[in-house]
């Protein structure tokens, strides 16, 4: 599952060690396996739940190895990053990889991460219930949105009590309730359009057009939060307009779902190119969806950002900062 690089500097927990469970007044408990639930540097940390599906307390016995070298030594690192995860797996394993490849070995980042199968789902139902298709109809279920905020505040808070001195969430869908999550939040809590901002700003970039402003171009299946942000802070955000969401953008990622590449490929390299075209120094491609459809290679992508490299970034930038307070 994971690559060389990783398991050098992550130590995972794996189940059964590692029960997860919630419960609420809207649902009945539920209890999921976690793979993986907790990953960090040696030492591991494990988690049960009781009968009500609530968090046990950790048990510091003398005997427990897991206790007097889990709860204690994250308490005691001042760079401790919790992650909560988002739609996928896959994309949280990427996103870990490349924090621990920009960290380096010899630098590492200890880490708690909360991946939770339930909340990927709910997340995936709510985004295609959200996200149109060519033919207006999904078929999902609904989702209650308040469920996954709650959800995602439970995963904020025990990360908060497990040590963690700063939070991040690696999923461009997950922020649509950042400001709801992190409400309260005692650590800092990284928000992408603040990451992808401020490192816009520090690049110094110039107009591609004499006497226009700088242009940023972002494709997304929620923009809102991006434009925003990059708005307050000087810069002139180009979205596609109605015609290119209709016909390049939501059939890009219904071909996507029916496994037809070519077609998504083709679609999604139009979808660009009329940002481009509007003379955007670059696109903020903020949706695992869309940066799947282009082989890694293609040149386009060389003309994209993607907001969840430069949380990572952000992410190391913190660590150090914190370890260099110390």
């Amino acid at each position: 599952m994971f690559d060389r690089s990783l398991s050098v500097s992550l130590h995972t927990l794996n189940y059964p060690s590692c029960i997860l469970g919630f419960g609420n007044s809207h649902r009945s408990v539920y209890k999921t396996r976690l793979n993986p639930v907790l990953a960090m540097p040696p030492p591991s940390v494990f988690l049960t739940t009781d009968e009500n599906g609530k968090f046990q307390e950790f048990n510091k016995s003398s005997g427990s190895n897991e206790a007097s070298l889990g709860i204690d030594s994250l308490h005691n690192q001042a760079k401790t990053v919790g992650i909560i995860g988002g739609v996928s797996v896959k994309s949280t394993l990427n996103f870990l990889t490349k924090l621990v490849q920009l960290s380096g070995q010899e630098n590492s980042i200890p880490l708690v991460l909360c991946s939770d199968p339930l909340l990927s789902k709910e997340l995936v139902l709510y985004q295609r219930n959200s996200f149109p298709s060519v033919n207006g109809k999904n078929g999902c279920a609904q989702v209650d949105p308040t469920l996954i905020v709650e959800n995602l505040r439970s995963k904020r808070i025990f990360l908060e009590k497990s040590g963690a001195r700063c939070i991040i969430m690696p999923c461009h869908l997950s922020h649509t309730w950042h400001d709801q999550v992190s409400s309260g939040c005692s650590v800092p809590f990284l928000h992408v359009s603040e990451c992808v901002a401020k490192e816009l700003k520090e690049a110094k970039l110039k107009p591609l057009e004499a006497g226009s402003p700088l242009r940023i171009g972002v494709l997304a299946t929620n923009a809102g939060f991006y434009q925003d942000k990059l708005q307050s802070e000087g810069f002139e955000v180009v979205l596609p307009d109605k015609a290119t969401i209709e016909h390049t953008v939501i059939p890009a990622v219904d071909a996507l779902n029916r496994k037809d590449m070519e077609g998504a490929q083709n679609l999604m390299r139009i979808a660009l190119q009329v940002l481009l075209v509007r003379a955007v120094n670059t696109v903020i491609l903020a949706s695992d969806d869309m940066r799947d459809i282009l082989p890694q290679d293609d040149p386009l992508l060389k003309k994209c950002i993607n907001p969840l490299d430069i949380l990572a970034r952000s992410t190391i930038k913190w660590a150090n900062s914190a370890e260099r307070a110390t």
